[in-house]
């Protein structure tokens, strides 16, 4: 895979890092996790493909296994708040005095300088200082965030992923590493470039939810279906707003004979919402929104999810149904394409990009226990059996076994 032989230790954190490690893990990094002492438990989401070290980083026999560890280690993720890894002595300048080569990249909420920097913060609170969730919300309503994929996932472990890659293309030409300030707040708002690029073309002029793209206009939503399902609405382009909405027939305008013709040649049959262009304002209305969006909702509500399907399927109109992540994988071109595997933890997407030569190939063992690889990392490392014994004995490190196998 892409990342055959690259070497990462992931510092426990929550879902940020792990993602990070779990994408690397995925395109064939070696991905060893550093866990705490005294959880039993598995590593739980996210740990696809990746090794358990348990190690005690407070005691100063625990720090310098890690050090030990990052001489001979590409890329050393953490995820803590600054400050932490230099009271452990295992800061960047440190570490990478011994090892220059070694990429440290550091994902954080607010970044690692800043009056926010060493305060706590979630999703919510990085998405709110990007200025991105001031543009989220229907209209009249509090904003709200996209549940925590925007600013964790996309802005963070997205983003420092990114980072990493590009550090290890440099160090192709250098030979050197370096830090990586990857952080929620400018990584999410790095994302939402396309708004600020925008601010002066009037696509965000309106008030939160009443603009183009935010739920304001009638062709670009979401509406119900007459079994509780909904459908995602997306004609944006006129052409494509023309076949949402176009008549099954036009009454009074095709004889039989035509009728029958477009029956037989089913390619001809017109579809849409079986509405008339004649009968509705200007796309582009915005006044008229509103009343418009009524209207939409009032007939999609008239046929279930299913039906709506096939009467879109296979046109531009830009209408597909909003799929449960019970159906997800059971949709026709999510199975054509693949684009989710299952194992015995369930359903899950498969790694993105493709990659014509080097695909990720994701793993389908179980995810590890915490400290189930403990001895076995460290022998990789040139630790010996009996530094190994006299780490364990002095609890610095733990090592523990799946229980089905104890």
């Amino acid at each position: 895979m892409a990342l055959r032989g690259i070497s990462v230790l992931e510092l426990a954190g929550l879902g940020p890092g792990p993602y990070c490690g779990m994408v690397l893990a995925d395109f064939g990094a070696h991905v060893v996790r550093v866990d705490r002492l005294g959880d039993l438990r598995d590593l739980g989401v996210l740990a696809r493909a990746k090794r358990s070290l348990a190690v005690d980083l407070k005691r100063p026999q625990g720090a310098a296994v890690l050090r030990r560890l990052c001489a001979r280690t590409d890329v050393v993720l953490e995820p803590f708040r600054p400050g932490v890894m230099e009271k452990l002595q295992l800061g960047p300048e440190i570490l990478q005095k011994e090892n220059p080569k070694l990429i440290y990249a550091r994902l954080s909420g607010f970044g690692q300088s800043g009056r926010f920097s060493r305060v706590a913060g979630h999703d919510i609170n990085y998405l709110a200082l990007s200025g991105v969730l001031s543009k989220i919300g229907r209209n009249g309503e509090n904003p709200f965030p996209p549940l925590n994929l925007l600013a964790d996932f996309g802005g963070g472990g997205l983003m420092c992923t990114l980072g990493i890659l590009m550090a290890l293309f440099e160090r192709t030409r250098s030979g050197k590493g370096q830090v990586i300030d990857a952080n929620m707040v400018e990584g999410t708002a790095y994302l939402s470039s396309f708004l600020w690029k925008t601010q002066q073309i009037g696509l965000w002029d309106q008030p939160q939810g009443q603009n183009l793209l935010d739920g304001g206009a009638p062709f670009y939503t979401t509406y119900k279906t007459a079994d509780g399902g909904f459908m995602a609405v997306g004609a944006l382009e006129p052409q494509f707003y023309k076949l949402l909405i176009e008549a099954v027939f036009q009454e009074g305008n095709e004889s039989n004979i035509t009728i029958l013709l477009e029956l037989f040649y089913l390619t001809k049959i017109k579809r849409g919402l079986g509405l008339r262009h004649d009968e509705l304002p200007p796309q582009m209305s915005m006044s008229d929104w509103p009343e418009m969006k009524k209207r939409f909702a009032d007939v999609f509500a008239r046929k279930t999810k299913a039906e709506w399907c096939q009467i879109f399927d296979g046109t531009d109109a830009c209408v597909t149904p909003v799929l449960t992540f019970e159906e997800v994988a059971h949709h026709d071109h999510n199975k054509e394409r693949g684009s989710f595997i299952t194992d015995e933890q369930g359903v899950s997407p498969r790694p993105a990009p493709l990659l014509s030569d080097t695909p990720a190939v994701p793993s389908s063992q179980r995810d590890p226990y915490v400290g189930e690889h403990t001895e076995e990392i460290l022998r990789e490392f040139g630790f010996s059996q009996v530094e190994i014994n006299q780490l364990a004995s002095d609890k610095v490190i733990e090592s523990h076994k799946p229980r089905a196998n104890l």
